[in-house]
């Protein structure tokens, strides 16, 4: 894998990979040169993890460091225009995720078109969002509980991780399709928006399986659907939302992007790297871990997939006038 070094176009007038069959391994100070996956969260969710076991496989495969860099504000807007604006030499990747696709119909300025100037990658993985409760709500199934918020509009609080976030889309989604009424009370962030639906300040959340799974076990919280188009290996006799409100279907989903002008040969190598990751049967089961299934897709096939959730969800967004904090 030595010859998979980025080298100092300077030093070596050559740069990873355009030029490998001309580079021999020197040990400069230029050789091994990181490469940056900025990520806009914080350290520790989801999305980081996901990240960071994507940067270690590369790592590993390409003997050349991947670091994460996280940079976490604005609704992941901040590590995207940091992305925009690097060098399109393949040293700086951005996690990708489904804010970059709804935040180009919440925010009316951005210094950037997500679309035209991030070019896809690779997919990584989608991860369900659940229809958590609290189990002192009377609803132990789902059609329980939408009789249950029928028959008492406005009363049940819903909690988001945010006003705009996925979570609170996904919500509003459901409510627009399944008719019903809900109160929206956005939190900052899934931990407190956990805490308060195991408080009882809120009674419903579409939160992460990842980020709920224990709860579910230990019966702290109850799982009553899943929101993806098939049920989750980790919850098997949760029934989909779409089971009974036929259409529906949300997720979190990640993947990674570059700078719009990185050359064709970077972006095809790493995403050969990055789908002979979700592959391996390690890294399948760690993504599992985290609620999980890989999404392996081609440049072009993750870049039609960015721009259907894109349409999708600023449809959402457009006809409840949901605006951006």
């Amino acid at each position: 894998m030595g010859n998979l070094l980025i080298y100092s176009a300077a030093a070596h007038s050559c740069i990873w990979p355009r030029a490998l069959p001309r580079c021999r391994p020197h040990r400069s100070s230029q050789e091994r040169k990181p490469v940056r996956l900025i990520v806009g969260f914080p350290a520790g969710g989801g999305a980081d993890t996901l990240a960071r076991l994507t940067a270690q496989w590369l790592s590993e495969r390409l003997g050349q460091p991947f670091i994460i860099e996280n940079r976490p504000g604005a609704g992941t807007n901040i590590a995207t225009e940091a992305v925009v604006h690097a060098p399109a030499d393949g040293h700086t990747l951005l996690l990708v995720g489904p804010s970059n696709a709804t935040n180009a119909t919440l925010f009316e300025r951005l210094n950037f078109n997500f679309i035209r100037d991030i070019a896809p990658v690779a997919g990584i993985a989608r991860v369900a969002f659940v229809l958590l409760v609290n189990p002192s709500l009377p609803a132990k199934t789902f059609l329980e509980f939408l009789t249950y918020a029928k028959a008492n509009p406005a009363k049940i609080n819903m909690a988001s991780s945010g006003n705009g976030t996925p979570s609170h889309i996904a919500g509003e989604l459901f409510k627009m399709m399944a008719g019903v009424n809900m109160l929206h009370v956005p939190y900052r962030g899934d931990v407190p928006a956990i805490t308060a639906l195991l408080g009882g300040q809120a009674q419903v959340y579409f939160g992460t399986l990842s980020g709920s799974i224990e709860y579910i076990r230990s019966g702290k919280l109850r799982a009553l659907a899943v929101t993806t188009a098939t049920r989750s290996e980790m919850l098997p006799d949760v029934p989909t939302i779409g089971e009974f409100v036929p259409g529906y279907e949300a997720s979190t989903w990640y993947g990674v992007g570059a700078p719009k002008a990185t050359p064709a040969e970077i972006i095809d190598k790493l995403n050969k790297e990055i789908n002979a990751g979700l592959a391996d049967p390690n890294i399948k089961a760690r993504i599992a871990d985290v609620g999980g299934t890989v999404l392996a897709l081609s440049p072009a096939d993750f870049g039609k997939f960015i721009a259907e959730e894109t349409e999708k969800w600023g449809k959402v967004i457009r006809a409840l006038n949901i605006k951006a904090d």
